[in-house]
């Protein structure tokens, strides 16, 4: 029980450095805004899932926590924020790298998931193309009912950071309960012996915005229990605290939930065509 709430505290706490960077960003784009700004980042969002892909790979969930700020303030495509949300190492590097796999095999990995993320965030934004979000970074302030001071880009950052934080950590109290309570066995069982469900179960473990989830699934793959499809069936929908914090502060839910389902069936349907082609 004491585990579940330091492993929750230390997860808050290794998001900390990136949801203050994250709120620095747009705290300063919110007082420094202008018309010639705003065109600037408007006619860069095209490529944007080939940064979303690239930033997504690199190791901790720490840039899909900054990915849905951004896409909540509308400066970031929904083709973008799907393609971070899809690279997201998470936890899966750290695991691999102490079972001394060979390096050329996680880089293929990440590759793929890099190379997923940004055709399917290309895919979103060509059809969701007329549907861009209204650049509006001050909502964040009306939404946290923070009180920035307008005179202090830092303190400010910092108001909206521990808001979060707080947040961040009863969730991660919550899950780590919940998960204790249903066991890691358990979870390793419905994977192991899910049949042809197997994948859809991965692809849902996956969601779970909590780092137990990559381990279990990167560890059963390490361990030569579930098959390759079904670590990436997992592993794409692993996006860290991305989801929640774009739960907490996008206000169309309608919005979160299609974006939660577009990934989780991207992460269904890879890892079943992975498998089938190996």
């Amino acid at each position: 029980m004491l585990d579940c709430l330091l492993d929750a505290l230390i997860d808050t706490l290794k998001l900390l450095p990136y949801l203050l960077v994250a709120f620095l960003i747009l705290e300063l784009l919110e007082h420094k805004m202008s018309d010639k700004t705003e065109k600037i980042i408007k006619s860069n969002q095209k490529l944007g899932p080939i940064y979303g892909g690239l930033l997504g790979a690199l190791p901790q969930c720490g840039f899909s926590a900054i990915s849905s700020n951004m896409y909540s303030s509308g400066i970031i495509t929904i083709g973008t924020l799907i393609a971070v949300f899809l690279s997201t190492s998470d936890e899966m590097l750290p695991i691999m790298f102490s079972h001394n796999i060979d390096i050329l095999l996680v880089l293929k990995i990440i590759g793929f998931k890099v190379f997923v993320g940004i055709v399917v965030g290309f895919i979103v934004d060509s059809i969701y193309k007329n549907k861009v979000k209204k650049t509006d970074i001050h909502h964040l302030c009306e939404h946290d009912h923070c009180d920035c001071d307008d005179n202090n880009i830092f303190l400010s950052s910092i108001k909206h950071c521990i808001k979060t934080a707080f947040f961040v950590l009863i969730a991660n109290i919550i899950i780590n309960y919940i998960i204790y309570y249903i066991g890691e066995d358990n979870f390793k069982n419905l994977l192991t012996n899910g049949g042809v469900f197997t994948y859809f179960i991965s692809s849902l473990v996956g969601l779970i915005p909590n780092c137990a989830s990559s381990i279990i699934i990167t560890e059963l793959y390490l361990s030569d229990l579930v098959s390759i499809g079904t670590l990436f069936a997992g592993l794409l929908t692993g996006s860290g605290l991305g989801i929640l914090l774009l739960f907490k502060n996008n206000e169309n839910r309608k919005e979160n939930v299609m974006i939660l389902s577009i990934i989780y069936f991207v992460g269904v349907f890879i890892g079943m065509i992975v498998d089938f082609l190996i």
